[in-house]
C-alpha cells in the first residue's frame, strides 16, 4: 500500500525533471479526454506552467475547459506519482527568455535547450503558442518506497 507524500515531498517531486501527462476534457463531446505528454514547470508560488500551440487539440480543449490535470510519475522503482488538478488562471503569449528558454534548458540542457529555443523562434512559436498557468486545487500522491524496503 503506497504512502501519501507530504506537501514538501510532492513539491520536490514536481520540481525534478520529469515529463508530465496533461489531461483535459475534450471540446468535442464525441471524443474522450485529451491526454498528452508535456514539458512543464512547477513552483508553489505560480503553479503548473505549460506551453503549447493554441491550435493543437490540447490548446483548443484548454480554451474551452479552462482546467486540466497533470500526472507526473517516476519511471523506475520505487514508484511514485503526483496528480494535480486545477483551473487555468492565466493564458498569455510566451516570452522566449522568461518562458521557453528555461523550460528547454530544464529538459534538454544548456546547449540543446538554447538551440531548441532558437529553432522554435524561427518556426514562429511565439506567434502560435501560448503559456497556460494552472493553480493547483486538488492533489493525489503515492509513494511506494516503503513497499520496496
Amino acid at each position: 500500500m503506497p504512502d501519501r507524500m507530504t506537501r514538501a515531498a510532492r513539491e520536490a517531486f514536481l520540481t525534478d525533471v520529469r515529463v508530465g501527462v496533461l489531461s483535459v476534457t475534450s471540446d468535442d463531446p464525441e471524443r474522450a479526454p485529451v491526454s498528452a505528454p508535456v514539458w512543464y514547470d512547477y513552483s508553489p508560488e505560480t503553479g503548473v506552467t505549460v506551453i503549447m500551440s493554441a491550435k493543437s487539440r490540447k490548446g483548443v480543449a484548454l480554451e474551452t475547459a479552462r482546467r486540466f490535470v497533470l500526472v507526473v510519475q517516476s519511471e523506475a522503482a520505487p514508484y511514485q506519482y503526483v496528480t494535480v488538478e486545477g483551473p487555468v488562471t492565466e493564458i498569455r503569449s510566451p516570452d522566449t527568455a522568461k518562458d521557453l528558454l528555461p523550460l528547454a534548458i530544464r529538459y534538454l540542457g544548456e546547449d540543446f535547450g538554447t538551440a531548441y529555443t532558437k529553432e522554435w523562434e524561427a518556426a514562429g512559436g511565439p506567434e502560435t503558442d501560448l503559456v497556460y498557468v494552472m493553480q493547483p486545487q486538488q492533489w493525489n500522491t503515492a509513494d511506494f518506497t516503503a513497499d520496496f524496503s
